[in-house]
């Protein structure tokens, strides 16, 4: 590097790491039955509802291109106002993927930075890029969003965003004094699914909120076999280092949302359990040979962690957390109010007092199959009225009632360009439309905070017998007045 400036920049880089490695030591905060973190008083103004100059162009660099960042290179070669300026990664195979993709769709050829874990820092030490995308290992989540916030740059870093607390308060405490957004890429919450019942709560269809049910359910043993490449050859180790939901925020995220976390509500305390750690042991055992390093391997984190989430309003919320078991894919997505219920996979819907167009249609279609029974000479089982009692799985009149205003005019384009079924998308979507506009974000730090705490606070109820476990309440009190998340068009 030839420049003075950008070589200062990475030398400061090096000595912020190297400082906030050794007070996480320090402190004892990356401890897994920590309940305590220091706060650092306040350095700058709150960032809840942030609004930053508007970008004609957003200019754009990637840290980390394997298999989830790649996906978001793609999806910026298809959106409008970007520029593609740099990707950094370690693995010369995904560098080169990306590479060919973003030049067949005809454009310049980004810059590339490799060779060391630390290349990443050049890539920050560039003035000509707004907002940067990190797609790493989980333990570089938090420092290397901290880097960029540091180096003048808005930070959109995948799930979850930290797997400390201490980490929570250092990406808020850096966002707060740098004026600079950092958003974690919770992608669930732009779900069709999800922006539909968003709505309906925003509505009132569900009446006074009172629970809801969260979950990452999905086997993922076959990541084992990723041995020296891709998402398997870290992630494995996780479950052999902690024992508590090691991933909250997937199913977690809309939940919030439709409560009005740190906006109206907040997380209050936790309380969490784990069923014993079997399950990918024993798929070690039956895929690899007895000699293979993966069956040497001693995981501790249960099969199955079952979290409670009690909220300062007294809601709560089950989060379930189980990559290990054979059993269908779910995040639950249920929440359930005083007038009724919604609940994911498959979804379905129990409402005592349904809205006056739907009530409309369940008695005509009830008449219908009624008058058809006593055609049929009554013969075979009465059909049951409509009530709460019955889900209604049929969710046509629901969409078309309800469908979110952002899904009714994004939705065919979303799932045209993909990443999962288009909400991948989506999310970018979103989020290059704000720094266009001049609107803030859908998602902020405290978000990422509030959510990933979940990570280490599970962890540290599991290892004191399911005791509860303080959730921070990272806005500072700003959530008492913050306004919820509004229906976005």
């Amino acid at each position: 590097m030839k420049d003075l400036n950008r070589r200062e920049f990475i030398r400061t880089a090096a000595q912020s790491a190297a400082v906030l490695g050794s007070a996480a030591v320090i402190s004892g905060c990356d401890t897994a039955n920590n309940n305590e973190t220091p706060i650092l008083k306040q350095q700058g103004e709150s960032v809840m509802g942030l609004v930053v100059a508007k970008m004609d162009t957003v200019r754009v660099g990637f840290i980390g291109v394997g298999q989830r960042g790649s996906g978001h290179v793609k999806h910026y070669c298809h959106l409008e106002g970007v520029e593609i300026k740099a990707i950094c990664d370690t693995d010369q195979i995904v560098i080169d993927n990306s590479i060919k993709y973003v030049t067949e769709q005809g454009f310049k050829k980004p810059d590339v930075y490799t060779g060391s874990d630390n290349s990443y820092r050049e890539l920050l030490a560039r003035k000509d890029i707004d907002i940067v995308i990190i797609a790493t290992p989980w333990k570089w989540h938090t420092p290397m969003s901290i880097e960029t916030m540091e180096s003048g740059k808005h930070a959109f870093v995948e799930v979850p965003a930290a797997t400390t607390l201490e980490e929570c308060w250092q990406l808020v405490n850096t966002a707060e004094r740098t004026q600079k957004n950092c958003m974690m890429m919770e992608n669930v919450n732009y779900g069709r699914e999800e922006l539909m019942v968003l709505n309906m709560v925003r509505q009132g269809v569900f009446g006074d909120l009172l629970h809801g049910e969260a979950a990452y359910i999905h086997d993922l043993r076959w990541q084992m076999k990723e041995i020296d490449r891709k998402t398997g050859s870290w992630r494995t180790y996780w479950h052999t280092k902690r024992n508590g939901n090691l991933y909250p925020t997937h199913g977690l995220g809309p939940v919030s949302q439709y409560m009005n976390i740190n906006r109206g509500d907040r997380f209050d305390y936790v309380t969490s359990t784990s069923s014993p750690a079997l399950g990918r042991a024993a798929y070690n055992q039956r895929e690899f040979p007895k000699d293979h390093p993966r069956n040497k391997l001693k995981f501790i984190a249960g099969d199955m962690n079952t979290s409670t989430i009690k909220t300062v309003k007294g809601r709560t919320i089950m989060v379930q957390h189980d990559t290990t078991s054979p059993r269908p894919y779910t995040r639950h997505n249920l929440i359930q109010g005083t007038n009724g219920t919604f609940a994911g996979f498959p979804n379905r819907i129990a409402l005592e007092s349904p809205p006056k167009e739907i009530s409309a249609l369940y008695q005509k279609e009830y008449k219908q199959k009624l008058l058809q029974w006593e055609v049929n000479g009554r013969k075979g089982d009465k059909p049951v009225e409509p009530s709460f009692h019955h889900w209604d799985k049929d969710m046509d009149k629901w969409f078309e009632a309800y469908d979110h205003p952002l899904w009714v005019r994004m939705g065919a384009e979303a799932e045209r360009n993909g990443g999962h079924g288009g909400i991948d998308f989506l999310m970018m979507y979103r989020i290059v439309y704000c720094l266009r506009n001049g609107e803030p974000l859908d998602q902020d730090v405290y978000d990422a905070a509030a959510w990933s705490s979940i990570f280490p606070q599970s962890i540290a109820s599991v290892a004191d017998r399911s005791n509860s476990k303080d959730i921070p309440d990272f806005t500072r009190g700003v959530w008492e007045k913050a306004k919820p998340l509004g229906i976005i068009t």
